[in-house]
Formats: C-alpha cells, structure tokens, sequence
C-alpha cells in the first residue's frame, strides 16, 4: 500500500496545473513495486511499448522494442523507457491508487524508467500533467519557466528543446515526488542507477474532439443536417458573416444535444493510448460466475481499465474502453460503484441486471476473477 504523504486540497488549489513543485519524502518508506529485471523482462514483449535513449554528447538516440538483450547499452548513457506498466503488471496498481484523487478518465498511464549513469531523454516539454516518483537511485530534475523555446535542431514536431534557465534544480531520491504540469520545460540526469515512475494525465485535445463527434456521427448515420439560408448573395465571392455563423451553427447544435455529448466524451474519455493486457474468456456464464463468487473469487478489472460514468446521462450506461454498454435496471448509485470500484462488490455483481454486464465484460478479457 503506497499512501501520498500531501495535503491534496493544498496541492489541488495552489500547484495542480499552475505550477511546478518537488515534495520531498511524499512516500515514506518507498518500495519500488517492480524491479529492473522485470521491467527489462516486459521491454521484451511484443505488445509492451518500449525504448532505449542514449544519451551521445548533446543528442539523443531513440531505439523502440522489444528488446532481447542489453549488453550493447554498456554500463552508462542510456535509459529504458516502459509505457502502461499498470497494464501488464498487477503489482504496480497500488501506485496508481495513490493518485485517485484525479479523475480516472485523465489518467494515461504510469511509465517507469531504468537510467544508467549519465542517462537521460534530454530537455523536452510535455502537454500533459506528470507525476515523477523516485525509487531506487538518485537523478537531478531541472525545471524550467514557460515559455517560447526554440525546438532543437529545428525540428518543430520534436518535444526536445534547446536548454533552459531552470527554477528548480534537485536530486531526487526514494520516495520523492516532482510534479510538472503542462507546459514547463524539464530534464532528467541520472546519478546513480535509478527506477522511476512517471505518472501522466491527459486531457483531450481539439482535434481528439473533433474526431470523435465525426466518428460518432457515421457510426450512428447522423449529422446529415445543412445549412439554409433565405438570403441572397450579396456579393458573389464574399461569405457574409450571418452565413459563416450559421454554418458553424450546425457545429454548435451538435454540442447542444445532451445524448450526442455524453456518448462522445464517454467513448473518447474511457479510450486507452496502450494496449490492455487482454484475455477473453468466452466459454464463462451467468451460473458460472455466481459460483465462482460464492466460492470466495474476486470479481477484478484488468490493470489500466477506464470504467466511466458520464453524470446527467439519461439513460443506465457505462462507458468502457471506448465502448456505451446500456445496463437496463441499473440504479445512479449502482453505476457510480462500479466505475468507481477496481473490485467488485460481490453481492452487487450476483444481481439479476449486472450478471449480463459482468458476464460481457469477463468474455471480451475487461474484468477477470481473482483470488482475494
């Protein structure tokens, strides 16, 4: 059990978004819920997203996996990256409850990190929220202010920038936690052989958004509505500002309607950017899972499941994994349990109008049964 050694409320009002700030000793008697074998062993999955930076002067070379071996790396220089470790290793999940006072749909995943001496992914700038936790080790972290950085060799879709003048520059080590919103430039140096775990927050985008609603909108073969207007033209090559705003009025019905909007943002919020670590289970049914629940099983989402309740929905409905399931006879105080749960009430499961859902979910490799 990791418990966060911060006052949330402080850290909500004054820092989350705004601004940068080191908590030293946040977990106290830290244990890294992975070693560097296992983190080495899933970098040598297929499925697991993963890479290798060296480090080389002042540049950067960036190898993605899997990978089989690593003496080529040598003994410095170079840092393994694993994306969505709460995906494919159970034991990291109690890191990640720590940190459930966010929201679950901004959640992205928690990536950890194995560094070498002198490893580093170099000066970059994220667009999202993260949490930096040292395990074993020590690294410098430097901060910089927000601002206009020039992208590094010229490259503008690249992260990495040129350097900055830092606002905090510290050695972290177990236990301690740097958080960085969007927005500030930021660079790791490692000291000594280090883990660390990088806990990141997203928001969607404008173009995430949009193409959701256009996705949406051909999945239900809807949105075929046009403009109309009674006026003439009153120059032939000129669109009148009357006419631009009823056209991207069309846009603003689209957002008007409750339905429309609740189904957008619960499939787009409760999507994964990394695989899931999915096993079907298709041969499990309602009598089987009864069973299986009177004889002590645990009824489990699988690491890294969004499992989301859009409040003011009119109808009984989860979003999961990108998907709407209708669970019909389900109570608001029902579905906000089980989105919020990554446990199952037992009893609550065994209900005639969740054994359906539940079933579905255990089939399709979402939920799986466990040992207590």
């Amino acid at each position: 059990m990791y418990k966060l050694n911060l006052d949330i409320q402080a850290f909500l009002a004054n820092d989350w978004q705004q601004a940068p700030k080191v908590f030293k000793g946040a977990f106290p008697d830290f244990e890294d819920p992975i070693a560097a074998d296992e983190l080495a062993g899933l970098a040598c999955e297929e499925e697991v997203s993963s890479r290798v930076v060296v480090t080389k002067g002042n540049d950067w070379e960036v190898i993605s996996g899997p990978f089989e071996d690593y003496d080529r790396f040598g003994e410095t220089h170079w840092q393994l990256l694993v994306q969505a470790v709460n995906h494919w290793y159970p034991e990291s999940q109690p890191l990640v409850e720590a940190f459930r006072f966010l929201p679950d749909w901004r959640f992205d995943d928690l990536m950890v990190s194995f560094a070498t001496p002198q490893g580093g992914v170099g000066p970059h700038i994220d667009n999202y929220d993260v949490f930096i936790i040292q395990g074993e080790g020590q690294r410098r972290w430097t901060v910089g202010p927000k601002g206009n950085y020039q992208r590094r060799g010229g490259v503008t879709t690249s992260p990495l920038i040129e350097d900055f003048e830092p606002i905090i520059d510290v050695v972290l080590e177990k236990g301690d936690v740097l958080y960085i919103p969007p927005g500030f430039p930021h660079q790791g140096e490692t000291l000594t052989l280090a883990l660390s775990y990088s806990m990141g927050y997203r928001a969607p985008s404008q173009q995430e958004l949009a193409g959701q609603i256009a996705d949406q909108l051909m999945d239900e073969d809807k949105g075929h509505k046009r403009f109309i207007a009674v006026d003439g033209a009153a120059s032939h090559g000129t669109v009148s500002l009357a006419e631009q705003q009823g056209i991207m009025q069309l846009i603003r019905d689209l957002c008007n309607d409750t339905d429309n909007v609740v189904k957008v943002l619960g499939k787009l919020l409760s999507q994964n950017r990394f695989d899931l670590d999915i096993q079907e289970d298709e041969s499990i049914d309602a009598d089987a899972l009864v069973e299986a629940l009177n004889e002590g099983a645990v009824l489990m989402r699988i690491g890294g499941l969004k499992v989301l309740k859009m409040e003011g929905d009119s109808q009984a409905r989860l979003f999961v994994a990108g998907e709407s399931v209708i669970i019909e006879g389900a109570s608001e105080e029902e579905l906000i349990e089980v989105s919020n749960s990554v446990n199952v009430n037992a009893e609550l499961a065994q209900l005639p109008h969740w054994q359906g859902f539940f079933v579905q979910m255990l089939q399709k490799g979402y939920f799986y049964l466990g040992e207590d």
